[in-house]
């Protein structure tokens, strides 16, 4: 047999499958099915994500009969041939043969596997594809195709019948997939289930093809082909024996091959409680715990207990994720050592444990509906995770945890959204609420110093100097308690030459004050904290004593790194009083408010006062309209102070009304604030030849009749913005895999300063171009895109981020009209305060202004939309402005786990047109595969036949 009898083997098996049209047949009927599968069974376009997991779904099925067909004939027909005795008679050891066998199916599963290549191949070209994933699927198909091979092997080895071994082999393997699929696994508790679980092949092909490559997964599928392939050696090895096999060499191979078996099995329970022997291959590595989260355990001084509540009984799309969440848990519990403790119960087999988690930790079950093809029932489970620390506890629920995404036609994919995000956070927030309970100053790492440029009391209005004393004394409180983390300084600025009074107007802005109109004497009064890292201007309101410690504790907050940070919302619904009459209550942002207050506190802003909320760390504005200029003061005096303010604004708003789409002109009253600071919104919307489906109202005509309803068409306004179109070297673009931008107006810079630096975050599509047209339903544009175009298609800039040294757009407060004086004074008695009131016409370097043409990209008539054409809540609006808030006001670990979040990547907006061809150049493709190995193999015996006629000759 040569010096490899098992290549040759191999060679021989591989010669005469290819030489067989049954074999050909059995690769192209494979190929056929999983395209089939991905392209029509799991409607992969109607899924919209830009992964192969519907390929990997069905493959264990798949493998099966393939692997059946592989190995049917290999020793059935040596047996039905006569030819098996002549094998056992051979000197060259049996496992050779078997080895060389296994080798060439192992071989023709490979050719299988690659023939499908085109698939990623495709959604790579198309979208922007995660490689970790694929690869680990090809790697767990390629196992789990070795493991039934074995199988079928030893199957074949038993039956000089190809048909029964087919049949036998099915059986075997469809048994050992079905042990731990959820059609099983539902009918036992959670333990039992999860024990199923680990002897199923299928449920650990799902491990692997999520992109986590696990020591304990390929030793399972590594364990299984060693075992059948040692029995199908130990099988062929007794048609050799006489038939008294209690000879001592027969009794050593029993004992041998149940040695191994044995040793095969305790391995595999020693392995199992190793949790840690993984690697996790996705971008971004989405399954393992990242570094900041590591971080905040450390920042634990307390027991941190997290604690899951899960059923013994669930609902199936639910069970498998069960033993994904736990694995996580316990990752948490590794990472912070005995500071972290994890716990896992199921109410329902303790009342008192029931009871606690219900009355003490507001946690109930959440009903499911579970049916089958006899009976349908309403199950109660729990699926909670709570996560308590000093007193302080957030409990995460089905809601919190859980994805679910639907498409027609198909099952819903359930799926955790991102549970390390989730329980970080939780774990934040009990943290911060914990830490918040305490002293101020364990949270400030650098030195904070107060510096109070005041004027001396003989120029003091008598309302500033009971106002000096008064908060003096809470300085000295603080100072007294601060550990040498605070200190406070007061500075005369007219004192000397009058420097100080020239750098801090220089640098700040900070113009003297007037007492009133009557009175000229000017006077200086302003405090700011500053540390080595930034520079923070505290506003004085009214010059109230009452309110100076709370105005004190917003500012130190802010250099803080234990509390939950502020924003202030100016939404049209939050009040008239920043409008000039009433604005049209046309948008709605709950969807978006309820998910910032899901990690800061909330101020409901009304900016007609003058001022922004002193406790608020930024400011957004969405869909503004016609504001005053007491409103825009108030915005420019906060961006001013070095805050941040996140602009949504347009000169256009579109409307469902009537059934119809309606735009209407809006003027925010932002336009020549923005043009202050060099920012200029064009007069026109956008329109991309790149963009998504929206659900619009649509005429209908059927016969004489007109039907108006709503269906999915291709929207130019609705820009998908994707690639080179989101900034990837900002924190706030980089993590997002796409974005949905509706009704935008391009955004530019119309003149540069030195001292602000400017950067694009969003952008469209190089085809893309403008429009002045009114009507923007999907009948006046569907024809011609460009019929309302002004100008050459074109890159547009339609967000932006403004950063450095702003001047104020104001030389004084509104309203102060210097001819006016009696009037001035009255409005101050009316307020019951002296009219002193400080204007800043310089901020700090800190001070960021982020624009996004736009006014009803994040409205909650959009997010409908997106979720009715993706069927998913994974909403990009959303993610944009988290990541923003995220950004500007924490260190950035928060948004490193947020973006983590996102591998939910979509597929860019394609034609039904492309759609075809895609599918139809894949099963070329696949087919292409297949002829080109064949033709090698045609050229390569017809070689070998002329060869050996030569020779013969």
């Amino acid at each position: 047999m040569g010096e490899f009898p098992a290549l040759r083997v191999a060679q021989k098996e591989l010669r005469l499958f290819f030489n067989s049209p049954v074999g050909w047949s059995f690769l192209g009927v494979f190929l056929l099915a999983s395209l089939f599968v991905f392209f029509w069974v799991e409607a992969f376009f109607a899924r919209n994500i830009a992964d192969v997991r519907p390929l990997f779904e069905w493959m264990p099925l798949m493998l099966i009969f393939l692997a059946a067909a592989l190995t049917m004939r290999l020793w059935s027909e040596e047996r039905s041939h006569g030819t098996l005795e002549y094998l056992l008679t051979q000197p060259v050891p049996l496992w050779q043969f078997v080895l060389g066998k296994f080798l060439a199916c192992a071989v023709l599963l490979g050719l299988a596997l690659l023939a499908t290549l085109p698939l990623p191949l495709t959604v790579a070209a198309i979208a922007n594809l995660d490689w970790g994933p694929v690869l680990a699927g090809y790697l767990a198909a390629a196992l789990l195709g070795c493991a039934y091979l074995s199988i079928g092997l030893f199957v074949s080895a038993h039956s000089a019948n190809a048909m029964l071994s087919l049949i036998g082999s099915v059986l075997i393997c469809g048994a050992l997939y079905l042990i731990g699929s959820p059609l099983l696994t539902g009918f036992f508790n959670d333990d039992t289930a999860a024990l199923l679980r680990l002897l199923g092949s299928g449920s650990r092909f799902d491990s692997i093809t999520r992109g986590v490559i696990d020591l304990r997964d390929l030793y399972y599928y590594a364990a299984l082909c060693t075992g059948f392939l040692a029995l199908n050696v130990y099988t062929l090895d007794r048609q050799r024996w006489a038939t008294d096999s209690r000879q001592r060499r027969h009794r050593l191979w029993h004992a041998g091959i149940a040695l191994l078996l044995l040793n095969l099995l305790l391995a595999g329970i020693w392995l199992q409680p190793l949790t840690g022997l993984r690697v996790d291959v996705t971008q971004g590595r989405l399954y393992s715990i990242s570094e900041p989260t590591r971080d905040l355990l450390e920042q634990t001084r307390e027991p941190l207990l997290i604690r899951g509540y899960f059923s013994e009984r669930t609902h199936p799309l639910l069970a498998p994720l069960v033993p994904q969440i736990k694995d996580l848990l316990r990752e948490y519990a590794v990472a912070g050592g005995e500071r972290v403790q994890v716990e896992f119960v199921d109410p329902a087999e303790n009342p008192e444990t029931e009871r606690e988690a219900s009355e003490q930790y507001a946690i109930d079950p959440t009903p499911f509906q579970v049916a089958d093809r006899y009976q349908s029932a309403l199950v109660n489970a729990f699926f909670h995770v709570l996560v308590s620390y000093g007193g302080e506890h957030e409990t995460l629920g089905f809601a919190d945890l859980i994805e679910v995404k639907t498409a027609s036609g198909s099952q819903p994919e359930v799926a955790l959204r991102n549970p390390e995000f989730d329980i970080t956070r939780a774990i934040r927030d009990v943290l911060h609420s914990y830490q918040a309970g305490g002293n101020l100053f364990e949270q400030i790492d650098r030195p904070v110093q107060l510096t109070a440029y005041v004027s001396a009391d003989d120029r003091l209005p008598q309302l500033l100097l009971t106002y000096r004393r008064a908060i003096e004394k809470t300085l000295e409180a603080r100072v007294a308690r601060a550990g040498g983390k605070f200190r406070v300084e007061f500075v005369e600025p007219e004192a000397g030459d009058g420097a100080v009074a020239e750098r801090i107007v220089d640098e700040w802005g900070f113009q003297p004050l007037l007492a009133s109109l009557n009175d000229q004497r000017e006077f200086y009064f302003y405090l700011t904290l500053e540390d080595d890292h930034q520079v923070v201007q505290l506003p004085t309101g009214a010059f109230d004593p009452d309110a100076f410690e709370q105005t004190l504790d917003a500012g130190l907050k802010r250099f803080a790194s234990g509390f939950t940070k502020t924003i202030a919302l100016v939404f049209p619904e939050t009040g008239s009083g920043q409008f000039r009459g009433r604005a049209p209550a046309v948008h709605t942002f709950q969807t978006l408010e309820q998910e910032i207050s899901r990690d800061y506190s909330i101020v409901r802003e009304d900016l007609g006062d003058g001022e922004v909320d002193s406790s608020a760390d930024l400011l957004l504005v969405l869909a503004p309209e016609n504001l005053d200029d007491t409103a825009v003061y108030a915005m420019d005096q906060f961006l001013m102070r070095g805050g941040t303010v996140v602009l949504g604004t347009s000169g256009f708003s579109v409307e469902a009304r009537g059934g119809d789409l309606q735009m209407r002109e809006v003027d925010s009253g932002l336009a020549s604030w923005l043009a202050h600071h060099g920012i200029d919104i064009a007069p026109a919307m956008v329109l991309d030849s790149q963009h998504r489906s929206y659900p619009v109202p649509v005429m209908r005509r059927v016969g004489g009749y007109e039907f108006r309803d709503m269906q999915f068409v291709d929207y130019p306004y609705l820009i998908d913005i994707r690639g080179d179109g989101l900034n990837s070297e900002h924190p706030i673009t980089r993590g997002l895999p796409s974005l949905a931008l509706a009704w935008s107006s391009p955004v530019a810079v119309s003149r540069e300063r030195s001292d602000i630096s400017a950067e694009w975050l969003l952008r469209s599509s190089p085809d893309a171009s403008r429009s002045s047209a009114r009507n923007v339903m999907p009948g006046a544009i569907e024809d011609d895109t460009r019929s309302d175009s002004d100008g050459k298609p074109q890159r547009e800039t339609l967000g932006l981020l403004m950063q450095g040294r702003f001047s104020s757009a104001f030389s004084e407060v509104p309203g102060d009209d210097p001819g006016d004086s009696a009037g001035v004074e009255e409005r101050a008695a009316a307020l019951g305060v002296e009219r002193i009131r400080s204007h800043l016409n310089q901020s700090s370097d800190a001070a960021r202004l982020i624009v996004i043409g736009s006014n009803d990209f994040a409205s909650d008539q959009v997010m409908s939309g997106l979720v009715a054409a993706s069927g998913t809540e994974f909403l990009s609006p959303v993610a944009l402005l988290m990541n923003t808030l995220d950004w500007s006001l924490t260190d950035g670990s928060l948004l490193q786990i947020r973006s983590r979040a996102h591998f939910n990547r979509t597929l860019p907006p394609l034609d039904s047109r492309i759609r075809s061809r895609l599918e139809y150049t894949n099963y070329a493709a696949a087919l292409l595969v297949l002829a080109v190995f064949g033709l090698l193999h045609w050229l390569r015996e017809r070689r070998r036949r002329t060869y050996w006629r030569r020779v013969l000759a």
